[in-house]
């Protein structure tokens, strides 16, 4: 306990230090930084010798095998980035990348970015080391590989892709942190993040989860580490600041009234600052969606340009990956698979509250009640499909919860669920359904949304983020989906979709087929591998000097 409480107290402090004493800060970390990376030297020869000995384990097993075809277009050396003479950035650089993603097995869109970035990094240099610091204990490197096959239909090089197993990732939960959640998770992603450097010290930290103040920490205690951070969703936002006012949404809708509530909104300013300077310390920038940069480009970009940085050019939209052209190989588009399709409603998404499972609920319920009458399926009624993954004991609760709400709501014939569902149980589902819903309010980007659209179907999504902005936008001059926000206006969503014509209906799914197309893959890989070679340019200066 003395320890901790000591490691805690130094955690506490460099993150006051972040926004106060800066030059103190960088001149205390490396020191430190020096000394916890002492025992990393031995765990990485340890970690070589482990790959080298899996490598030629492969190559016998595998030695009869073919290469196998890339599903997604290959990247071209010379539309990577170029090194200092104007030559590619070496294709044999070996160094290890270390990708912190404590949730890797939740099995969500942020779980395919992590892995498609890792296989986009193994194609690009076949020789480097890829680790994930995870909390999972439970799963084993085995058991982690074979459920992003499974879940997402990406194959990874097992022999350079190794998991460092966290013992702290409580410390990231709201649970841990009933009161100042926000700056609580933060300062937990600091322990975790010194959890983390005890393990293994990379060559190159990347964040794929959100937390900013884990590579802020990388930066001052090993300044020769190049840091990068993905970035789905902003800590904090204008948007969240907004929503403490009367008639704001969210969880913390109108919370921003009386003396509590002039204390939260002071609290969340002041946490705001600090997460800008924290901001300002990572050396790449990616963000998942035009409505995600435009809020990092308001918090961070000042206190980047600052450091002389650049910010159009820094602050990166990467759309995430998404399987369009599987989908569009898997599931057909056209007048006989109309026939196969149902006036089923599909909701992909993890069983967490932001989600709002329980407004498509409502919605769902509205719509029954109407006992409308769809001309393409008189004799068929609307059927709601809910499917996500469960992580923990509070998404099982959350599940049975929204199962009694849908006996309460007397749905529940009419509604199923479908937990941790593989690759192809979605793809089944995807062939059957009509339309397609998603109901977060300032969703980041909407992975599940683009999904919906290169399997054809009609989106009803939330009136926000990048659902609104990015995916569901006309085509040709023409919509792709419907938007709502509240439970009538999802439920009118609903009877619109299902009571297009069949020509009407067809020509739809053809315009969202093609909107999805700006989202594949290969498009991913080649964005990702750009700025991924920044990342190998930076490491490749710092320590040659």
């Amino acid at each position: 306990m003395g320890a901790f409480l000591t490691v805690l107290s130094l955690l506490i402090t460099t993150g006051l230090a972040f926004l106060f004493l800066p030059q103190t800060l960088h001149f205390l970390g490396e020191p430190i930084g020096y000394y916890l990376g002492r025992p990393s030297r031995a765990r990485r020869a340890l970690l070589l010798d482990r790959v080298a000995a899996e490598q030629r384990a492969y190559e016998i097993e595998h030695k009869e095998d073919r290469k196998e075809e890339d599903d997604w277009e290959q990247i071209e050396r010379a539309t990577v980035g170029s090194a200092a003479n104007g030559a590619g950035a070496d294709r044999d650089w070996h160094g290890i990348v270390g990708f912190f993603h404590p949730f890797c097995n939740a099995g969500g869109g942020g779980e395919r970015v992590l892995w498609a970035a890792i296989r986009a990094t193994q194609k690009r240099w076949p020789e480097a080391i890829c680790i994930v610091y995870t909390g999972d204990h439970d799963a084993a490197k085995a058991q982690i590989l074979k459920r992003v096959q499974d879940r997402f239909n990406i194959h990874l090089h097992s022999p350079t892709v190794h998991f460092m197993y966290l013992t702290t990732r409580h410390y990231v939960l709201s649970s841990t942190w009933p009161r100042f959640t926000l700056l609580g998770q933060s300062l937990g992603s600091l322990i975790l993040a010194f959890d983390a450097f005890s393990l293994l010290v990379p060559d190159i930290f990347i964040d794929t989860m959100g937390y900013a103040f884990s590579l802020g920490l990388c930066s001052i205690l090993f300044p020769r580490v190049p840091t990068a951070a993905y970035v789905h969703y902003p800590t904090i936002s204008t948007d969240m600041l907004d929503s403490l006012k009367t008639g704001g949404q969210g969880i913390n809708a109108g919370a921003g009234e009386g003396y509590r509530g002039m204390a939260k909104q002071l609290y969340w300013k002041l946490f705001a600052k600090l997460y800008c300077r924290v901001g300002s310390s990572i050396d790449v920038v990616m963000t998942n969606s035009s409505w995600t940069q435009t809020h990092i480009k308001s918090l961070w970009g000042p206190y980047r340009n600052r450091r002389n940085k650049t910010i159009d050019h820094d602050i990166d939209i990467v759309f995430p990956p998404v399987a369009v052209e599987e989908l569009e190989e898997a599931v057909p588009v056209d007048e006989a698979s109309e026939r196969k399709r149902g006036p089923y409603l599909l909701y992909i998404a993890q069983f967490r509250p932001e989600k709002k499972h329980q407004l498509i609920l409502e919605a769902f319920s509205t719509l029954m009640k109407s006992r409308t009458i769809f001309p393409a399926w008189p004799d068929e009624a609307p059927k709601l499909i809910l499917i996500g993954s469960v992580r923990d004991d509070d998404d099982a609760k959350r599940v049975y919860s929204l199962r009694l709400m849908a006996h309460e709501l007397k749905i529940k014939d009419n509604v199923e669920f479908v937990c941790d569902a593989t690759w192809p149980q979605m793809l089944g589902w995807m062939r059957r359904a009509s339309v397609g819903v998603n109901s977060m309010w300032n969703e980041h980007f909407g992975i599940g949304v683009v999904e919906y659209q290169a399997a054809g179907l009609v989106s009803v999504v939330n009136d926000s983020g990048g659902p609104k902005l990015d995916i569901v936008v006309d085509i040709d001059g023409e919509p792709t989906g419907f938007h709502a926000s509240t439970a009538e206006e999802y439920a009118e969503g609903f009877r619109k979709a299902l009571s297009l014509s069949p020509e009407e209906m067809l020509a739809m799914r053809h315009r969202a087929r093609k909107s999805a197309q700006r989202f594949t893959d290969g498009g991913f890989a080649e964005k990702w591998i750009q700025n991924m070679d920044r990342l190998v340019r930076l490491q490749i200066s710092r320590n040659s000097t």
